[in-house]
């Protein structure tokens, strides 16, 4: 079914004016996109961006939104196959994600606010992608921990790099800042090799848990039950071990 002329045409402003809106952002922040710098840049009146966006805010979340989800699909294409080091692979999405945010530090800074955050789709994306590649580290016997636990310092460690380089001057930022954060964070969230079951129950459970997809003769009922029970034996070897 065609798309009415009308539509086409909506749908290009929205673009337009996104596009001309992230151009500025990026060169001059969040005080750059003004909604006459916008309309300028974009050809369109100012009222046309009221219409579409709402308001400044509006209009800055559908920013966030298109530069993230243009991010979150390269990050998607570029995920190892299934022969890679997971390790290596979570390497590759740290360096990418610091990458990102000192690029687009405009972006980055909308959308760490925690209500923004909660609303970005292209965000729970991202954070579905890293998920899946803590879960092959989880599949390989090397979490010492559950995998929500190590996706969740995954992400606080790099999401505070990003932040704290982006608050140097950028001549005289500490390039092995966010190598080192990584660094301690898998040192605290892998095992040294792949754990036979009497020396790190946890990691056998984190590993049995992420091959449940791959276990043949089970229901889908049976499987969420046993990853129910699964995930509260970690929790309660993650409590033990803490105390």
């Amino acid at each position: 079914m065609p798309v009415p002329p009308y539509v086409e045409a909506h749908t290009d402003t929205q673009s337009t004016i996104v596009a001309a809106a992230a151009r500025l952002l990026r060169e001059g922040g969040v005080r750059a996109v003004t909604t006459r710098a916008v309309a300028q840049a974009a050809g369109v009146p100012p009222p046309t961006i009221f219409r579409l966006f709402g308001d400044k805010d509006g209009l800055l979340e559908a920013v966030a939104e298109h530069v993230m989800a243009a991010y979150v699909a390269d990050k998607a294409a570029k995920a190892a196959d299934e022969n890679a080091d997971p390790v290596d692979d979570v390497r590759a999405a740290w360096r990418a994600h610091i990458d990102f945010g000192l690029a687009n530090p405009g972006v980055f800074l909308l959308l760490v606010e925690p209500g923004r955050l909660q609303r970005s789709s292209a965000t729970t994306a991202g954070a579905q992608v890293l998920h899946a590649r803590v879960a092959r580290v989880a599949a390989a016997g090397l979490l010492t921990m559950s995998e929500a636990r190590a996706v969740d310092m995954i992400h606080a460690a790099g999401s505070g790099a990003v932040l704290a380089l982006l608050s140097q001057p950028e001549d005289r930022r500490d390039t092995r800042l966010a190598d080192a954060l990584l660094d301690a964070v898998l040192g605290d969230i892998l095992t040294s090799a792949p754990a036979p079951p009497a020396s790190d129950p946890i990691a056998l459970t984190v590993a049995f848990r992420a091959a449940l997809p791959r276990l043949p003769a089970l229901s889908d009922a049976e499987r969420t039950l046993l990853s129910e029970w699964l995930t509260r034996a970690v929790a309660e070897l993650q409590d033990r071990r803490d105390r």
